[in-house]
């Protein structure tokens, strides 16, 4: 893997360089000028450096300069706004290997890495400072396992086999670790997952080590806020224990003392850093060189990847556990069938339901599910569409029902399912509520009913079976003859509404229809209601548009109808009643041609309670009657495909039923 430095004000920059190159194939680190560049340069890691520079800045040249000493032989791309042939020839003598214009064309830099990074370049010097240091303390020539690469990767390989238990992998990456470079001691710190609270993720614990002695480990740790922590932290570098910012750091120079190391390496996941290794010289003392750290920092980061990867897949886990512990305790059962038909999840619940055939007591095998059933869950795995909630029935348990719900799980964008969740619920005690509760509703219903003909009949049957214990002794008196004829009109009026009332509740459907004029049946109804009210100064206004309106409706019915509603207005103002009457045809909610009928009155209008229970069967306001008028009147309209509401259910004003019937097109 080779290392791209861009070093450039603007992050994005970086951002871009980044997303267009193959990150199996370069790590790109971003740096905002070249004070922050200079560690990472001092440390030779580097393959290639992108400088983002205006021809304008004074100081481009310098900056080139100063990169070139550093890398004489690493190439040096430069991106600017304005190119500008003086300058580009200045560029070019000072070593810089290509001069591109903005913005980052990806293709042509991957292409131009390619080329520039394909040719072998001559070894590079490390500058004095190192050189002295490692000539006095390193012999020159670097170990044999360095230099055998396949040897050192075939080895490496073996770190694979802890690929889920990140403590084993590192314990196993030094072991490798000591093969390699034989080192004699070394410890390996990381950071905790990002679950954990701010202030401890910025503390590092022991994860594994070789020399090192693990009482002094479970109670030391490193922090990213002082001594080496801070150091690697802020530097993005390898920092060994005789460098100038480890020197002047009292709490990194007391860690190395503990740990009885001489150099620290940070290792990164590609995104932020994951950890720290700290190392002390070979076995046989003597101090690891510049070839052999950078080989541990690369092998580091291919550590680090490893660790991200097994605590994603730790995540995973535990939301695994944790959807299966939550279907384990749900009162449905659940069950999850992959595409091969093979139980991946089943609940207790589950296995209660449908594992009396299973061969074993705490498996569910996809043939114990009903026949019905199964078919169901394939079709949903074969289309890819959930199915509706629906009722089941299990044979040979008679009584028993099941709500089923068949959804299917889809993973990404993939068309098919790669799995289905079926839902059971027992219904089976709810439906029994359901059919309990509604029993008792009829029942009540029935007693309201009883109570209320009773009521109604006796009140009928009062002044008849007075008139009736004294017809022998007055029946030639003409004032009784009146008196008795009267009661009997009155008491045959109510049982005739009674009579229909109850007769039209039962009907479902229109017995028959016919073309009537709407005036003319208007006109009809409310005679009719006049019966029920007998005072003399009601009138009635009814208002149309002109055109004589036609209605296909059962005459007997819809008169019926709208007579309950006629009398109801007559009783909203008893002492003066007036009633008008508004007919058009317009559209409905539908956008289809309708017949619309408004009933106002001139009472003072609905009471709040009054609009919402109108409709209800006995509801009534007064001591005469059943409260069945409006009942009535919405069963007759609904039969006639048609709608009744209360339009204008404010108190203190008129109230307006308004009837809607369909009408033929054209009418």
């Amino acid at each position: 893997m080779k290392t791209i430095l861009v070093i450039s004000p603007h992050p994005e920059s970086a951002d871009v360089i980044r997303a267009g190159l193959d990150p199996e194939l370069y790590r790109v680190i971003h740096r905002a000028n070249q004070e922050e560049a200079d560690p990472i340069l001092t440390q030779l890691l580097v393959q290639a450096v992108v400088l983002d520079l205006n021809t304008d800045v004074v100081q481009g040249m310098w900056t080139v300069d100063r990169i070139h000493r550093r890398l004489p032989r690493a190439p040096l791309i430069i991106y600017t706004d304005d190119r500008r042939s003086d300058w580009e020839e200045e560029a070019f003598a000072r070593g810089v290997s290509h001069v591109l214009s903005k913005p980052v064309r990806t293709r042509a830099l991957n292409a131009l890495l390619e080329r520039l990074l394909a040719q072998p370049a001559p070894a590079i010097q490390p500058p004095a400072r190192i050189e002295t240091q490692f000539i006095t303390q390193a012999p020159s020539v670097a170990p044999a396992s360095v230099a055998q690469p396949h040897s050192v990767l075939r080895n490496f390989s073996s770190i694979l086999t802890h690929s889920l238990d990140a403590e084993a992998l590192i314990r196993q990456f030094l072991i490798q670790l000591r093969e390699i470079v034989s080192i004699n001691r070394a410890a390996v710190f990381l950071r905790p997952d990002v679950g954990g609270n701010g202030e401890a993720s910025r503390q590092l614990h022991s994860a594994g080590a070789i020399g090192v002695s693990s009482a002094l480990l479970e109670h030391f740790h490193l922090s990213l806020d002082s001594g080496i922590g801070q150091q690697l932290h802020r530097l993005g570098r390898i920092l060994r224990s005789n460098s100038i910012e480890a020197s002047a750091d009292t709490e990194s120079q007391r860690e190395f003392e503990l740990l009885g190391s001489q150099v620290a390496v940070p290792f990164f996941d590609r995104d932020s850093m994951l950890g720290i290794a700290v190392f002390d010289t070979r076995i046989t003392g003597e101090p690891l060189t510049n070839a052999e750290l950078e080989l541990i920092f690369h092998l580091l980061e291919q550590v680090g990847l490893a660790v991200r990867n097994i605590r994603l897949h730790d995540q995973l886990a535990a939301n695994s556990d944790m959807m299966t512990g939550v279907l384990r305790e749900l009162n449905s059962a659940c069950v999850v069938v992959d595409r091969d038909l093979q139980i991946l999840h089943a609940n207790k619940m589950a296995r209660k339901y449908f594992g009396q055939t299973s061969r074993a007591k705490d498996k569910l095998d996809f043939a114990d599910l009903p026949q019905s059933l199964g078919a169901k869950v394939h079709q949903v795995l074969r289309t890819g569409a959930a199915i509706a909630p629906f009722k089941f029935e299990p044979e040979g348990s008679p009584g028993t029902l099941y709500s089923i719900t068949i959804v299917p799980f889809h993973q990404g964008d993939a068309s098919s399912p790669a799995s289905a969740l079926l839902v059971v619920d027992d219904q089976t005690q709810s439906e029994q509520l359901k059919h309990l509760e509604l029993e008792a509703s009829n029942l009540r219903m029935i007693k309201i009913m009883a109570d209320r003909l009773a009521h109604e009949v006796g009140n009928t049957m009062v002044p008849i079976s007075t008139h009736q214990q004294l017809l022998a002794e007055k029946y030639k008196d003409a004032e009784f003859r009146a008196s008795l004829d009267t009661a009997l009109s009155e008491g045959v009026k109510r049982v005739n509404r009674l009579i229909n009332q109850m007769r039209f509740l039962a009907r479902d459907s229109v017995a028959s229809t016919e073309s009537i004029p709407l005036a003319a049946l208007v006109e009809e109804s409310y005679q009719e209601a006049r019966k029920y009210h007998p005072g003399k100064t009601a009138a009635i206004k009814y208002e149309h548009t002109g055109k004589p309106i036609l209605v296909n409706a059962d005459k007997s019915s819809l008169k019926h109808a709208l007579m309950e509603v006629f009398i109801n207005a007559l009783q909203a103002n008893s002492s003066d009643p007036k009633i008008t009457v508004r007919a058009d045809v317009g559209m409905n909610g539908s956008n289809t041609p309708a017949l619309h009928i408004e009933v106002q009155d001139n009472g003072v209008g609905f009471t709040p309670e009054s609009t919402q229970r109108a409709f209800e069967p006995f509801y009534t306001q007064r001591n005469v009657g059943l409260g069945l008028g409006l009942t009535v009147t919405r069963k007759i309209i609904e039969t006639h495909h048609g709608k009744l509401e209360i339009v204008n259910p404010s108190e203190g004003k008129a109230g307006v039923v308004k009837i809607s019937l369909p009408v033929e097109k054209g009418r």
